[in-house]
């Protein structure tokens, strides 16, 4: 699990700036920074611009904190059992840096400008979360930014936004939906589709009346559902969706999972309230899927959203590829005296099984586009369909995932989050039920 988190943090402290929303300080003139000793110097340079060592530095020393890699014996594990070393690692980073860069001196080829108006609006609603000017300060000095520079970090995350946006498929190829079905279809199989009618906690003796009805064949569950239930869903019959597609509490999955197409369960109780649930359809997985239209609709309209976003991935990927093919971008050599620069020999006969089977530092922020911590289902189905739909953004690298880290930045300046990721979760919000978990 380590290494997986760290590898999404690649992706995130890729291609955003070492002071991108908070995630690490900004390099002052100085020769530390939040305990991380700066050597100073120019990583690289993209078409002039310069991407300074000490951002890199910062950006690799926060994650390696934040992964309790802070030691050098378990940062040298780490690397060797990865496959990778500390230049493959710094490379890494560097690629992310230059990736930013492209978007800010590219975006507005893709029609993408950000005004001071919009910058100042993000700006004002992440410092109204403060309780005074005090306050806020405070924040801004603990992560070593400045209002200027928070500013210019809202800008990033805007552009950021826009030209990933730019790319954004409306119809994805039959190709890309196919290949997406047909992982759905695997993974979702058995999955189960139910409908419940929800009644007050205090309220057992209706409950029972409903279901006996129920039972004898007197009252529709459906009409019944419309006519009792508290939930929100009473107005669909009840119906709260596919399990696969979200998730709920404990009890009512178990319930669920004990009835066959069309059968009623008995009542059922959860934090909030009793529940009679029937299972109303289950998914089972054809042999072979030629055609989606073999899926529910549901599942369809999920594979639409990771189709589309692995092509608009897919171009984002190939523009920044593109860019940088035609621009000056020039890798300085890595200094000597860099905190994380460790001595592998040592490390290296220990990880040397594990590394073939694993990524190296280069291919670490290929690992950190899967999307795999954003698993809004609460079950594995979309783990496949998640790597597929991150491959492509490691060039581009995904800004917005270093929005995320922090919490009251990430609900500024355009949501700049991760867009696979947004939209599984909004799409499981189908069965906004009481007995789903928030």
């Amino acid at each position: 699990m380590k290494k997986m988190s760290f590898a999404k943090s690649l992706l995130a402290a890729g291609l955003a700036a070492a002071c991108v929303w908070g995630l690490a300080g900004c390099a002052m003139e100085s020769t530390s920074a939040n305990g991380v000793k700066l050597t100073g110097g120019v990583a690289a340079t993209v078409n002039g611009v310069e991407i300074a060592e000490d951002d890199v530095t910062i950006m690799i020393e926060n994650q390696r904190a934040a992964n309790s890699l802070d030691t050098e014996d378990a940062w040298g594990k780490y690397l060797a059992q990865s496959g990778s070393t500390p230049e493959k690692m710094r490379e890494s980073f560097i690629d992310g840096f230059i990736g930013q860069e492209l978007i800010r001196q590219f975006a507005e080829e893709r029609g993408v400008t950000v005004d001071d108006a919009q910058v100042e609006e993000g700006f004002e609603k992440t410092r109204s979360n403060y309780a005074d000017d005090e306050k806020w300060q405070e924040a801004l000095k603990s992560k070593n930014l400045t209002e200027d520079t928070y500013r210019d970090n809202i800008r990033f995350s805007l552009l950021y936004q826009g030209v990933t946006d730019s790319f954004a498929v409306e119809n994805p190829s039959d190709e890309s939906m196919l290949t997406y079905g047909k992982m759905f279809s695997t993974s979702y199989n058995g999955a189960k589709k139910s409908s419940h009618i929800l009644f007050e906690a205090g309220d057992e003796a209706t409950a029972q009346q409903v279901l006996d009805e129920i039972n004898a064949g007197t009252l529709d569950f459906a009409a019944a559902a419309q006519q009792y239930s508290k939930d929100s869903s009473a107005a669909d019959g009840g119906n709260v969706g596919w399990d696969k597609l979200t998730t709920f509490v404990t009890e009512y999955q178990e319930a669920l999972d004990g009835l066959e197409v069309n059968q009623v369960s008995g009542l059922v109780t959860t934090d909030y309230g009793i529940h009679i649930i029937k299972c109303t359809e289950v998914f089972t997985a054809p042999e072979e899927l030629t055609d989606v239209n073999q899926l529910p609709a549901e599942f369809i309209e999920r594979v639409r959203t990771y189709a589309a976003d692995s092509e608009k991935s897919e171009a984002l990927d190939a523009w920044l590829k593109e860019k940088r093919d035609a621009s000056d971008v020039v890798i300085n050599d890595m200094p000597e005296g860099l905190p994380y620069d460790v001595d592998m020999s040592k490390y290296e006969t220990e990880g040397s099984s594990d590394a073939e089977a694993s990524s190296d530092g280069s291919d670490a922020a290929d690992a950190a586009g899967d999307g795999s911590g954003a698993d809004a289902q609460g079950t594995d189905t979309a783990d496949g369909a998640e790597a597929a739909a991150g491959e492509g953004e490691a060039a581009g690298g995904d800004a917005g995932a270093a929005a995320a880290g922090s919490a009251d930045a990430a609900a500024d300046a355009g949501e700049a989050g991760d867009a696979a990721a947004d939209a599984a979760a909004s799409s499981s919000a189908s069965a906004s039920s009481q007995p789903a978990e928030s």
